[in-house]
């Protein structure tokens, strides 16, 4: 079993290894994007300050993903070099505590959600609705969230070895749990009382739930590559310190979105809560561009894990190049998509007058930065994969902190709410040339001498 895996790794033609790879992972992200969407959907049928509620929980909703998914990514990396070594028994402790580790983060959560959910929104606005609807659905969403952290450690799991087609099932099979509950929890129906935005996360952790038991026999029934044998386990030092070696930039890289979203929600704020809608429907679409480039990113980066491992620079490279192409062209039907039909967009969410009027202009203005986007997070996950995740993170703060904030606060200074939307253009711009850099010199260094 190991030798065939190995040889697909290690010798099918990289561009239709890549997309083998990477096809069911862009059309899991793909169906995440679109339940996300949904979600939203229902939610702003009960009201603009619903929908407001549910944007303003997006940090701390990100802040658990960038964790569960950010180990995932320590833990995947690190199980696919391990393979490419052929160190069966270091891939088999990195995965058991890569659970262990899930663990830990889920109880964290569990204890903010308890403890700070509605302190949360009353530091960003003092409209009732919109606190006590975001407190409760915050709270439900942490409390609950074993089952993201699970699921998404089971499907790294099966993604180190290869096995991404199962993943497309569990978060399929989530995702479509989730559209059917929504409108059952939101709005009452078949007896059960109407939940409003609780109802919304009643339907989210329920898919999670579902999703993560999918994920776990999947795991233990096919993926046997990976033993994770739960009797007599003790945590090992090594293997914590090989995973968040790896993983600890990755989840301050990513945590550092929810510190960019918090900050952005309250510059927004200032101007009026449809500001803050606005970058909450924003968000909600263009995950549907960039899901797909990160699933693009989950299929690439065991490739080059393990032919890292095997010491063949020559397939690492043209993995790259070609994830590059791919994720430019993903980007630019973004840009076109953004830029052509943004009333259309926005009226999913039944934009107002209002949120119309400072949306259209947003959606065309941060669009702008599509294209550079693309080829930072592919050199991103690339740095990642390499154990060089550090170089991500450096990225990800010059970006989302150093420039993107400050810029989006000068601009604000203007009185125009617009003009704060050209702060996300600037900052990729500078994004790029560093994660070109930062390539350049580790292809210098590292790949072009194995």
């Amino acid at each position: 079993m190991n030798t065939v895996k190995e040889n697909k790794m290690g010798t099918m033609p990289i561009n239709r290894l890549l997309i083998s790879m990477s096809a069911p992972m862009m059309a899991s992200m793909l169906i995440q994007a679109l339940y996300n969407i949904v979600d939203s959907v229902y939610v702003s049928r009960v009201s603009e300050n619903a929908f407001t509620a549910v944007s303003l929980a997006f940090p701390i909703q990100s802040l658990m993903i960038a964790v569960a998914v950010g180990t995932g990514v320590g833990v995947n990396a690190l199980i696919s070099r391990r393979l490419g070594a052929k160190d069966y028994d270091g891939a088999n402790t990195a995965a058991v505590n890569g659970l262990f580790l899930a663990g830990c983060s889920y109880i964290l959560f569990l204890i903010f959600g308890l403890t700070l959910s509605r302190a949360f929104f009353s530091v960003q606005t003092d409209i009732a609705e919109i606190v006590d609807g975001g407190a409760a659905y915050l709270r439900i969403c942490t409390v609950f969230s074993f089952g993201v952290f699970f699921q998404i450690m089971f499907e790294r799991l099966m993604q180190a070895t290869g096995k991404t087609v199962f993943i497309m099932y569990c978060q399929g099979a989530g995702a479509l749990i989730n559209i059917i509950l929504d409108p059952v929890f939101i709005f009452g129906y078949f007896g059960i009382p109407r939940m409003g935005v609780a109802g919304a996360a009643v339907a989210t952790v329920l898919g999670q739930i579902c999703a993560m038991l999918i994920a776990v026999f999947l795991h233990h029934r096919f993926n046997h590559e990976v033993k994770v044998r739960y009797r007599g386990f003790k945590p090992s030092a090594r293997a914590v310190k090989d995973i968040y070696g790896i993983a600890l930039p990755s989840i301050i890289m990513q945590s550092i979105g929810s510190v960019m979203v918090f900050g952005m929600n309250r510059i927004l704020i200032g101007f009026t809560e449809t500001a803050a809608a606005v970058f909450g429907a924003y968000f909600k679409l263009q995950s549907f561009i960039f899901m797909p480039v990160f699933g693009l990113n989950n299929g690439m980066v065991p490739i080059i894990g393990y032919n890292y491992g095997a010491r063949r620079s020559d397939r690492i490279k043209k993995t790259i190049r070609i994830a590059c192409v791919y994720a430019v062209l993903i980007m630019l039907a973004g840009i076109a998509l953004m830029q052509l039909f943004p009333r259309q967009l926005l009226m999913i969410f039944k934009a107002s007058d209002k949120l119309m009027e400072i949306g259209v202009p947003a959606l065309r203005i941060i669009s702008l930065h599509f294209i550079f986007a693309g080829v930072s997070i592919v050199l991103s996950s690339v740095f990642q994969a390499l154990g060089h995740a550090f170089r991500s993170m450096l990225v990800s703060i010059a970006r989302q902190i150093v420039i993107i904030l400050p810029a989006a606060y000068l601009l604000s200074l203007t009185g125009r709410v617009s003009a704060v939307w050209w702060s996300f253009p600037i900052a990729e711009v500078a994004s790029v040339i560093m994660s070109l850099a930062f390539y350049i010199d580790l292809r210098k260094k590292l790949i072009d001498r194995i």
